[in-house]
């Protein structure tokens, strides 16, 4: 058996005939599992072929209406012909580009102009650059490039460089539109907010967190990171959206914020409830976004704190027991000896006991009494580590009075407290990609833009991006949860 496929091609004028070009041929002599239907090379071979069939017509009847000017009507004077590549998902083009002179009717400031390369200034196509930046956003540069050119006639190799530097691209471009850093973003009064805009929805709770990242730039152990900051946007209806940013190199953070919050639908008279560790790098990144907004401390952070200093107060020394003496011979039941790692275990569930119902007043006094105890007692490396921990949690508090809350009453009215929903976004949007068996080390630049990407993947929302640019893009994307889950 023989089948030939053949490409129709009708022209836009009706008085001409159409076209028929035969283009692949197949030929099956039984039937049997492996030649049933199309093999994976026919099925290359055939789109490459309808790719090359179809790509020269539109060039030509481009450069066919193109031919002759557009006030006079004159054809214009050809000069010479150079061939330029496009690169496409179903192979590499050659087509012959015409270079042609400028009619002397229609000023021009240059004389030439080649029409079919201004038609296609990028020399690889939109989907060709979606396919790269969607699969380096999933998946390492190399396994990417390898698996795109299994299932595709992209007609030459595909290089891991090339996948890098074109999701690069795109996410500069991403970039680049967003607008000026600002120092405050709000730009109503409260009248207006009262009067003039519509009732808001629930409040948008966004939680923030950072992890680690190997740096390409390492010199020792303790340089060999740099920090990310990740962060997801959960309305109270809709899907959720991730944003990632690499704080020592992105010069926007606010305003990368304020435009996943505007897209979210925020309003200026929409409560915002923004969660975090605390952090000196995160503190002030929620502060005038929103004038109806709560910053809150992360409960977790708190409690992971205190369980840590709980731990070290386990091994502090106990009291010598009955009968020993101290360094000047005398008993020990004449040196008073108190239990210190008894006390500060007390001291530390009373420490917790106030911060969960919000007393960060009578806290601060409990975290004193720790010091103080302490210090008096500091005849060792152990009471010298508890001393510093102690000391850095007292700082912490302090940097984070007013963003305690009692979360007593928050967690018995369903309000969030912890940002653990973020604590998956980190795992997903930087472990999975950048950590976790990926053993290779980024520039603070490189895993930015990656970020932007992987991101706007998993979320859904490159598609629209692409669509936005191009407006004759057509992609059907599987549904965010199945990229999240390949991810």
């Amino acid at each position: 058996m023989k089948i030939t496929v053949s490409v129709t091609i009708h022209p836009n004028d009706e008085h001409a005939a159409a076209v028929v070009r035969d283009v692949l041929t197949i030929e099956r002599d039984h039937l049997s599992s492996d030649t049933f239907g199309l093999h994976l090379h026919e099925a290359k071979d055939l789109l490459r072929v309808v790719q090359e069939t179809m790509a020269t017509e539109q060039a030509r009847a481009a450069l066919a209406g193109a031919a002759v000017c557009a006030s006079c009507g004159a054809a214009h004077r050809h000069k010479d012909t150079r061939p330029i590549v496009v690169r496409t998902p179903y192979g590499v083009l050659h087509l012959d580009s015409p270079r042609w002179w400028h009619c002397l009717c229609t000023p021009a400031t240059a004389a030439t102009f080649s029409p079919l390369a201004e038609l296609l200034p990028e020399r690889a196509t939109p989907e060709l650059m979606y396919l790269e930046t969607k699969f380096a956003g999933l998946a390492p540069y190399g396994a990417g490039a390898k698996l795109l050119a299994e299932v595709l006639p992209l007609g030459r190799r595909l290089h891991a460089t090339a996948v890098r530097l074109h999701a690069q691209a795109v996410a500069q471009r991403l970039e680049d539109e967003l607008g000026a850093e600002q120092f405050s973003f709000i730009d109503t009064c409260q009248r207006e907010r009262e009067e003039e805009l519509p009732r808001p929805d629930l409040p948008i709770l966004v939680g923030l967190d950072g992890g680690y990242v190997h740096s390409a730039a390492q010199r020792s152990r303790t340089d060999g990171w740099f920090e990310v900051i990740a962060g997801k946007i959960v309305p109270a209806e809709g899907k959720p959206t991730r944003f990632a940013y690499v704080q020592t190199y992105d010069s926007k953070p606010k305003r990368r914020l304020y435009q996943a919050l505007r897209a979210q639908g925020m309003q200026d008279n929409q409560c915002v409830t923004f969660l975090t560790d605390g952090g000196e790098d995160i503190r002030d990144l929620p502060c005038y976004l929103n004038p109806q907004s709560e910053h809150l401390l992360d409960w977790f952070h708190i409690t992971m704190r205190i369980t840590v200093m709980a731990n070290m107060a386990k091994s502090l020394q106990p009291p010598p027991p009955a009968g020993d003496t101290d360094s000047a011979g005398l008993p020990s039941a004449q040196v008073p000896r108190p239990d210190l790692a008894g006390q500060i275990a007390e001291d530390l569930q009373r420490l917790k006991w106030l911060l969960w119902h919000g007393n960060v007043f009578r806290a601060l006094i409990t975290i004193t009494q720790i010091t103080v105890g302490t210090e008096i007692a500091r005849d060792g490396p152990e009471q010298a580590r508890m001393a510093k921990a102690i000391g850095e949690f007292d700082s912490y508090i302090r940097a984070n009075t007013d963003r305690i809350p009692n979360y007593g009453e928050r967690r018995r009215a369903g309000e969030a407290i912890s940002t653990a929903f973020t604590e998956s976004t980190v795992n997903q949007v930087i472990s999975k990609r950048m950590v976790k068996k990926q053993q290779m080390r980024w520039t603070p630049r490189g895993a930015h833009l990656l970020l932007q990407i992987r991101t706007r993947v998993l979320d859904g929302r490159l598609d629209a991006d692409f669509h936005r640019w191009y407006p004759g893009f057509a992609h059907c994307p599987p549904p965010a949860e199945d990229l999240a889950d390949a991810a």
